[in-house]
């Protein structure tokens, strides 16, 4: 439900604050398709793979460990927000590459910040991406996964919020307490940025800690995002992008 709010909250006050007629045209008809399947696909499909797929791969291989961990639920939501957050951070770093930027490549093609683009990507990215295997693991063992579901569950609205336009300007009371420890818009905008994008920097999803201890945090303030040039280009065809991006 955060997820969907989220979302839904995100479009509408984009197309308040956009010129409705330019945002649809700034994305050609390939782009809409590559980026309503993937939302489909992520909102829609993995959840159901989750709650029936991965699950009975669990309970066939560890069918003792069902509901037999017990967290605190502030240590639930940690783990679930932190802890994976790092995980995500080497995971993301992977992704970046020779093995595997020919599957990520795809949602580097993404040349305007929008939340609907989020979930861009080529079909397999999902399934090697340790959110679906992680949380499906943990939530299959924990006697109570509800706060571990909401850590997950901000994770991913942050996500949605991360790729949007709403970016907290620099001097505003709001960038100053969350610039030091969160991904903002403008630092993954930079990570999508042209002239970025393929050599890495500023993976990380929740914490820019991550980045900041491995040393491949980029600090965005030196161009604002309505000067830099994002995305790449790919002649790949619309299946291509989809399945076979090798």
């Amino acid at each position: 439900m955060l997820i969907f709010i989220t979302f839904s909250t995100l479009l509408y006050l984009t197309l308040l604050n956009s010129n409705i007629f330019y945002f649809f045209i700034i994305k050609n008809r390939e782009d809409w398709l590559i980026d309503s399947i993937g939302l489909c696909f992520q909102g829609i499909v993995i959840p159901i793979l989750q709650v029936t797929l991965v699950f009975h791969l669990y309970h066939y291989f560890i069918p003792s460990l069902k509901s037999t961990l017990f967290l605190h639920p502030f240590i639930a939501f940690c783990l679930s927000f932190i802890v994976i957050d790092y995980l995500y951070y080497w995971n993301h770093r992977l992704f970046h590459t020779s093995w595997l930027w020919s599957v990520h490549r795809v949602h580097h093609t993404v040349t305007t910040m929008d939340v609907v683009g989020t979930s861009r990507n080529t079909l397999w990215t999902s399934f090697l991406i340790i959110y679906l295997w992680v949380h499906s693991l943990f939530i299959y063992l924990l006697q109570d996964p509800s706060w571990y579901i909401f850590g997950s569950s901000l994770t991913s609205a942050l996500d949605l919020w991360r790729h949007s336009i709403f970016s907290p300007q620099p001097k505003t009371l709001i960038y100053h307490l969350l610039s030091a420890w969160l991904i903002l818009p403008q630092d993954h905008a930079w990570h999508h940025a042209s002239n970025y994008s393929g050599s890495g920097g500023n993976y990380g999803a929740n914490f820019k800690i991550w980045d900041k201890i491995h040393g491949t945090y980029c600090h965005p303030e030196i161009i604002p995002i309505s000067e830099m040039k994002l995305g790449m280009t790919s002649n790949l065809s619309l299946t291509k992008k989809l399945f076979l991006p090798f």
